[in-house]
């Protein structure tokens, strides 16, 4: 039986059965979170290799990954803590030996070995936890799995609405240690206003001060802007 809406909405983003009831609701229908592959490729293509062992973790019913592969990568293994989405993308690309499907939650990944991927990918699963029940504690575990897993050198790329301000705190948690690089993205379809006679390329690095926020004074073109977190684990 599917749930209603307002049941739904008593479970919380880092549960399962909130996503069963929403995947079922969607049926086959693909949906990107925040970015198209299109507006993330040249930030991809920069810092990850297409030999790379790709984590998609909070994969959804996205076509990122298939992106991804059309575009030559080689190695993408999806996880999502939905088994009914997992079920639906493992029949949608069983021609694609490029992408594989696990069900798991993103806060015990236990089944990899440590330093098992070049690079792990994060377009609104921190984000989905840090709305949930013990947002906290959740974003934490999520975090030093994705530290775990990385091998030293490896990118953590983690695309969210979250500023500075209320993300570089979890990534800089005790036992993390990553040099980090921010990017900041319009929204799809906005458009600028004008008046600006330099506008910022959008691969030209956000400058960060020392302790990792942004510059005072320091003016986002969107007020509802993607951050992009390019975090490299150091040794």
């Amino acid at each position: 039986m599917m749930m209603s809406s307002s049941q739904r909405h008593a479970y919380g983003y880092g549960d399962a059965l909130y996503w069963d009831a929403r995947y079922l609701a969607d049926g086959s229908a693909s949906f990107d979170w925040y970015q198209r592959y299109s507006a993330l490729r040249p930030f991809v293509r920069k810092y990850v290799p297409v030999s790379a062992r790709v984590l998609m973790v909070g994969c959804g019913n996205a076509v990122l990954s298939e992106d991804m592969v059309k575009d030559g990568y080689i190695d993408i293994m999806n996880i999502d803590i939905s088994s009914i989405v997992i079920d639906m993308m493992r029949t949608k690309y069983v021609h694609i030996p490029q992408l594989r499907y696990m069900q798991m939650d993103v806060r015990d990944m236990s089944f990899f070995d440590d330093e098992s991927f070049d690079c792990v990918f994060d377009k609104g699963t921190l984000d989905s936890l840090m709305c949930g029940m013990d947002a906290q504690l959740s974003a934490s575990q999520m975090l030093e799995e994705v530290n775990r897993l990385l091998r030293p050198g490896g990118i953590y790329m983690l695309i969210t609405y979250g500023d500075p301000s209320v993300r570089i705190p979890h990534l800089n948690q005790p036992g993390c240690n990553w040099k980090i690089i921010l990017y900041i993205i319009p929204r799809p379809g906005f458009q600028s206003p004008g008046g600006d006679s330099r506008p910022r390329s959008i691969m030209e690095p956000v400058p960060l001060t020392e302790s990792g926020q942004l510059p005072a004074g320091f003016v986002l073109e969107d007020p509802d802007s993607h951050y992009i977190y390019v975090c490299k684990k150091m040794h």
